[in-house]
């Protein structure tokens, strides 16, 4: 056995999740009316209460209740037995509008450099690997398929394990070899939250049997499992309370599961609530997509990249990129890496514009992952909303526009032919 290495990944009804869904949502309805709105929404979750606070600089009208009621009751928080539900919850929302010395810096004419500026200063962290169809780290696919798919069963297969709850956490370990490849699955860890039973003893040998027999057949290869796979499922024995109930949920803070599992690197900074002007997310889109092309193009087979920015400046200050030695192009990551500035456009509207950032199309990504998913188009109904005065009483005019919206285009494969004939592939 040369080496071990674990992901977790958690449900779009873990408390974390929640709030970052509640933020993307609000980002979205925004986007939707006013492309050009900017939006750092965060949102804590506890029992019975959503607070929404954050700075937003838009020309939309959005009932911020409303989104945030819709948003947990489509997560399945719908009981008050779960002691947080979407039709109870108290809503505190304390939003002001964005720092002018921010915006000044971001607004294209406007600041020192008069091309649209980062949001902020930081670095952020694309990453691809050839171990799994998506090119993402084995462990966090595995991990985000087994709560994904468990979701769908709670939602539309309930009659086959009809006490799942909505909160639910996983964890995968991969045994690697001496060649750095995925030999099998060591561990797997779950803990689902369910309805309590009469008898604890009867509660955990059927959630253990139809978790094995049920949910694991469906996500993770047989050949990948043996009988010497470890497997730990509701290890504490019992996991009735959960959800905002059981722990505090905040945005932004579960960025690992969000990104690469722990493997390659992450900038620091978080994706949800936040439009895309901030590059913490839109630059780590954007360095997703080049690892995921060069990757698919047979440049490496693992490949790390790197950006940084000065906030208010245009243009990178720095693009790294690492490809752990497993490069076939007879190049120097460092000339690697400078071919790769000359391909893509890494300026902040550049990125945007390239990935089409300006769309509402950010509350899809706030669970299972951001990155190591499918690319697709969809028909979306999008709401612009104007209060206007009619005899003294307030009227809420709305009107709706149906548009085909394209997902997660930073996973498209895109720039593979770009990429082989820049590198003579």
């Amino acid at each position: 056995m040369a080496y071990l290495f674990t992901s977790e990944s958690v449900s779009e009804g873990h408390p974390d999740k929640i709030a970052d869904q509640i933020s993307d949502a609000i980002l979205d309805a925004m986007l939707a009316q006013d492309p050009d709105s900017r939006v750092a929404c965060e949102t804590m979750v506890t029992t019975g209460l959503v607070v929404v606070s954050g700075e937003i600089t838009t020309k939309a009208y959005v009932e911020i209740p409303d989104v945030v009621r819709e948003t947990i009751k489509k997560i399945g928080y719908n009981s008050d037995n779960y002691m947080f539900d979407a039709e109870s919850c108290g809503i505190m929302v304390a939003l002001h509008s964005q720092s002018p010395d921010i915006a000044q810096g971001v607004n294209e004419g406007e600041g020192v450099d008069k091309e649209q500026g980062a949001g902020d200063q930081g670095m952020m962290f694309g990453y691809a690997s050839n171990e799994t169809p998506e090119l993402m780290p084995m462990a966090l696919a595995f991990s985000h398929r087994m709560v994904k798919e468990l979701a769908h069963i709670r939602k539309e297969e309930s009659h086959l394990m009809p006490y799942l709850r909505p909160d639910t956490k996983a964890q995968v370990t991969i045994e690697y070899g001496d060649d750095n490849k995925p030999l099998r699955v060591h561990t797997i860890v779950l803990s689902t939250q369910h309805d309590p039973f009469d008898v604890e003893e009867k509660m955990l040998k059927k959630i253990n049997d139809d978790i094995i027999n049920i949910l694991i057949p469906r996500v993770i290869p047989s050949e990948l499992l043996d009988n010497n796979t470890v497997y730990h499922i509701n290890p504490t024995g019992k996991f009735v309370i959960g959800g905002p109930h059981g722990d505090a949920g905040l945005t932004g803070r579960k960025i690992i599961v969000d990104t690469y599992g722990g493997k390659g690197a992450h900038g620091g900074g978080a994706f949800s609530g936040k439009d895309p002007s901030k590059v913490d997310r839109s630059a780590a889109y954007a360095a997703r997509h080049i690892a995921k092309n060069m990757v698919a193009a047979g440049i490496a087979d693992e490949i790390l990249v790197q950006v940084a920015y000065a906030i208010g400046v245009s243009k990178p200050v720095s693009l790294n990129v690492n490809t752990y030695g497993t490069s076939k192009v007879g190049l120097s990551d460092g000339q690697i890496a400078e071919k790769v500035s000359g391909i893509f456009d890494m300026r902040p509207k550049g990125l945007v514009d390239r990935l089409k950032l300006k769309n509402p199309i950010f509350s899809d990504t706030a669970a299972y992952g951001h990155m190591g998913r499918e690319s697709y188009k969809k028909e979306v109904d999008l709401f612009t909303v104007k209060i206007e005065e009619d005899e003294s009483i307030k009227k809420e005019i709305r009107t709706k526009e149906t548009k085909a919206l394209e997902f997660f285009t930073w996973e498209k494969l895109d720039y593979v032919d770009k990429l082989k004939e820049a590198f003579n592939l």
